[in-house]
Order: C-alpha cells, then structure tokens, then sequence
C-alpha cells in the first residue's frame, strides 16, 4: 500500500536521479509560484523575530510558557512574531503576540501530522517544502529565537550558523533558549572546537540563555541598535497590498 504521509511524489522523484528534462522544467515552475506566494504574504508582516521549538510539547509544559511569554516580549518591542504555525512551542510563541496586540505569522510547513495551523495567526502560509520554507524565515527576520525541539528545529538552527559562519548572510542573532535541553549539543560544540573543525568566533552570533531579559537585552542590542531598522516597506494599492505587521521606526 502507497503511504499517502510520503512527500510529494514529484519531489521524492525530482530527488532520485537526474530525470526528464521536462519534469525538471516543471517542480522548478511550481518551486518559483510556491516561492511567491511567501514572499506575497510575508513582505508587509514587518521587522520580524522567528521562534522555533517543538511541537509535542502541552500546553502544561514550563517550556510553553516560557515560550508563551517570549512571544510577549517580541510583541512589546515592536517585532512581528513568525513560528512554523503548528501547535506546541509555535503555538505558545504566537498566543503570547497573538494575545499582546503584537502581530503573529505562521510560516508552515505541510506535513501530515503535527503541523495544523494554530488559531493565533494574523497571516499564514502553507509551504511544502522546508528548503523554500527555511529561506523565507532567514530573509524575513531579524533573530532566531530556538527553544527546545527535535531535528527539524536542530535542522532550522544550523541551517542559520551554516550560512552565518559561510558567510552567504549577515551575522543576526540566534538565542537558544533552555541551557539545560541544549547541554550535550553545547559539549559538541566545544568538542569540535578542541578538535580544530570550528573556531568559536564563528559562532559569535550565538547566544545560550535560560533568561527572558537576556533575550530582550540581544534584541535590543544586536538587532535594534545595530543594524539601526528602518521602517517596512510600503504597499501599494494598486497591487491590492496593504502592510500588516507594524512599521518598525529605530528613531522611536
């Protein structure tokens, strides 16, 4: 029996060897509409903050709340709150927008289980591939905040050094939130660096924390004062656009 939870066939093919030219021509078609139609929703959402974190944990869960609360603070200092859309953590991080007056956006990925959208989004977007997924969470953002997750939010999280420390972007904060979760890849971490395969000035853009004020203190810090925000684009009416997020002024 097919499993129907399998990814698209069109790409499990587009992955297994070189193909027909044609199907090539066509997943790379559906690629770009797919890559526009994020850039549609997110262009106006503002300057923005991504909060990545699991989404099996209960709304029980220290780790909920604390989420819940960071997603406060974004919405207090004026930041657009982004997650993946889906329950759990992402859940906690866009009620706590949601809930604040700030403005919540889930970017989601499609998946079968686990991924239904929250009810606390202002703005959506269902993706089903986490390549263009992931592009449109480093473009729109100012700040990775990683709370505890499983291999896709370690997947979003190197993702980001990958490209920091290759330099293909600028330096912006990553924070990892739950110093106790992240312990053993902090001992990685500095395995492979008495091993020579990484300097630690590479990761100088990362930040462990298990406090809310540290948090706020690295945004305000590394993201306001440094790359001095300016204020979002401006839509057009004429192309049926209207802003969504706030219009983040660093003179204010």
């Amino acid at each position: 029996m097919e499993n129907k939870y399998l990814m698209p066939k069109n790409f499990s093919l587009f992955l297994e060897g070189p193909g027909k030219r044609l199907s090539n021509l066509l997943f790379c078609w559906k690629v770009m509409t797919h890559f526009f139609r994020g850039l549609r929703a997110l262009h106006f959402c503002g300057p923005a903050v991504t909060v990545f974190g699991s989404a099996r944990y209960s709304t029980s869960s220290h780790y909920y709340k604390s989420a819940e609360f960071i997603g406060t603070l974004i919405a207090e200092m004026g930041f657009t709150t982004i997650t993946g859309g889906g329950p759990g953590l992402m859940e906690a991080a866009n009620k706590g927008a949601y809930e604040t007056g700030g403005y919540s956006v889930g970017c989601n990925i499609v998946l079968p289980k686990e991924q239904g959208s929250n009810p606390y989004l202002h703005t959506k977007v269902a993706i089903p591939y986490f390549f263009i997924r992931k592009t449109l969470l480093i473009k729109y953002s100012h700040a990775f905040i990683v709370l505890p997750g499983g291999i896709g939010t370690l997947d979003e999280l190197f993702e980001a050094l990958t490209l920091t420390q290759t330099g293909k972007i600028k330096p912006f904060p990553i924070i990892v939130f739950g110093k106790e979760f992240y312990s053993p890849m902090r001992k990685q971490i500095e395995a492979m660096h008495l091993a020579g395969t990484l300097h630690m000035d590479e990761l100088s853009n990362l930040f462990f924390t298990n406090s809310f004020e540290e948090v706020e203190y690295i945004l305000q810090e590394y993201v306001v004062k440094y790359l001095n925000l300016q204020q979002a684009p401006k839509p057009y009416w004429y192309l049926l656009e209207k802003r969504k997020g706030k219009a983040y002024n660093n003179s204010q």
